[in-house]
């Protein structure tokens, strides 16, 4: 049978990817490995392999369109495979995962391998692309409370525009539908929380919240023609929900001390003037340049070691104690930002971490990371220094219990034995998670890490 291919789920958070470019055409000759298309996700564009050798048919993933995890995308016909156009899409009575071949057996019962005929599911009749929507046509895709809704407003699911995976109709866009012509939505108490009336609510009870605008709401504030829309890509979606979840769903306490950064300020001095030289295609080049970052990574990472209560994640069943210290680093990339990951950072000298950081962001800034390259971790930091920010507190990336923000170095007046001294100091913010993380407990591991950086030789033994 026809080998299936599928969009493939390369992100724990992923629920659609969007095919960037296909290598192969319609009716191309494949082998096993051979590159087919390049999938982008909200984080990093990877390259998807040939699952199977034959031809390349019934390529059915678009470009640059929304298409949900484990959705086929297209088929591999093996040589003793014929694919025909017509059957396929008019006469197919079956699914190749379901198996069966459509040939018409022989006089003698057998079927000829030679002649099996196969067509990929959205080929079928009464089956929809989208999965288990059997008996609905292309057009009238929708969810079941969606029909439901449609049914009492008296409005036809064809006619109204989905907003869901391949245009399938949602509640949301029934609800638009029966608005837009002036009728009211049937009500849902099963659904939905009704909520009540200022007249209803107590005066000792607290408000409800407020419903977040929608779109035209937002859009009736400006005037026509003063501004453009420009649709949100799968990362600018994926960062919106989570920084959303987090801060919902995380209780953020938040700790700001500051650093005094001259004694790392020359150590960073003399280790770079002590580095080695190697060979590059330019010629010879240091072995590595450090940076404050790399210091701080570092710095971090022992922190964590040395207050190993505050290296965890919080489940609701359990608190799960890291036994290395894994530190993310926030990079800026065009339309977002990425973490990845520095693993066992508490264990890898400053050179290293410096190099393995500069590998990392160059390939975040290309979307070239591989998935375990940027998920998990145990904590992260967020530079913003070299923008010339003073201080900010970060959100939380779950599933860490902690994230560092840290702030410029800059020259600042500072007491010191009852003396006006210059000294160049840096400010930090510790957000923590206040379930896995309390007061005492981070103010001891922020500590750590100020000891850490205004006596930096701590981090070469």
């Amino acid at each position: 049978m026809p080998t299936e291919v599928i969009l493939p789920k390369v992100d724990m958070d992923m629920a659609t990817g969007q095919i960037s470019r296909w290598f192969a055409e319609e009716g191309a000759t494949v082998k096993k490995g051979d590159v087919l298309f390049e999938i982008e996700t909200d984080k990093a564009a990877m390259e998807i392999d040939a699952p199977a050798s034959g031809t390349l048919r019934n390529v059915t993933g678009k470009e640059r369109v929304d298409i949900p995890v484990g959705e086929p995308v297209a088929w591999i016909y093996a040589d003793d495979e014929i694919y025909s156009a017509e059957t396929a899409q008019n006469n197919a009575p079956i699914s190749p995962q379901m198996g069966e071949m459509s040939a018409k057996p022989t006089e003698g019962g057998a079927v000829p391998p030679t002649s099996r005929s196969f067509a990929p599911p959205s080929a079928l009749p009464g089956i929809s692309p989208t999965r288990g929507e059997i008996g609905q046509s292309q057009g009238e895709r929708a969810t079941p409370l969606a029909r439901r809704l449609a049914r009492e407003a008296g409005l036809k699911i064809a006619e109204i525009q989905g907003s869901g995976p391949r245009g399938r109709v949602l509640r949301a866009d029934v609800e638009a539908a029966v608005a837009a012509k002036g009728a009211a939505v049937p009500a849902q108490p099963t659904a939905e929380i009704v909520s009540p009336s200022p007249a209803d609510i107590p005066s000792s009870a607290p408000a409800p919240a407020p419903k977040p605008m929608s779109d035209d709401q937002v859009l009736k504030l400006f005037a026509e023609g003063s501004y453009e829309l420009v649709p949100h890509d799968n990362m600018r979606k994926t960062i919106a929900r989570r920084l959303v979840q987090a801060k919902s769903t995380i209780p953020h306490f938040y700790l700001t001390l500051d650093c005094e950064l001259d004694a790392l300020l020359a150590l960073r001095t003399q280790l770079n003037a002590a580095a080695p030289t190697k060979k590059t295609e330019k010629g010879e080049a240091p072995a590595y340049k450090l940076s404050v970052n790399d210091m701080v990574i570092k710095a971090m990472a022992m922190a964590l070691m040395a207050v190993p209560d505050a290296n965890a994640s919080w489940t609701d069943s359990a608190m799960v104690k890291h036994k290395h210290a894994d530190v993310g680093v926030a990079v800026s990339i065009p339309g977002g930002l990425i973490t990845p990951i520095i693993r066992h950072a508490d264990e890898k000298t400053l050179s290293v971490i410096s190099n393995e950081m500069k590998d990392l962001a160059s390939r975040a800034r290309s979307r070239k990371l591989k998935p375990e390259e940027y998920q998990g971790g145990t904590t992260a930091v967020s530079n913003l220094g070299m923008f010339g920010i003073k201080d900010f507190a970060a959100v939380i990336n779950p599933p860490h219990a902690t994230i560092l923000a840290v702030g410029a170095g800059e020259q600042r007046a500072v007491v010191k034995n009852g003396e006006i001294k210059i000294a160049n100091v840096m400010s930090v913010t510790l957000s923590t998670d206040h379930r896995a993380v309390d007061g005492a407990l981070g103010a001891e591991l922020l500590g750590a890490f100020k000891r850490m950086i205004e006596n930096p030789m701590g981090m070469l033994v």
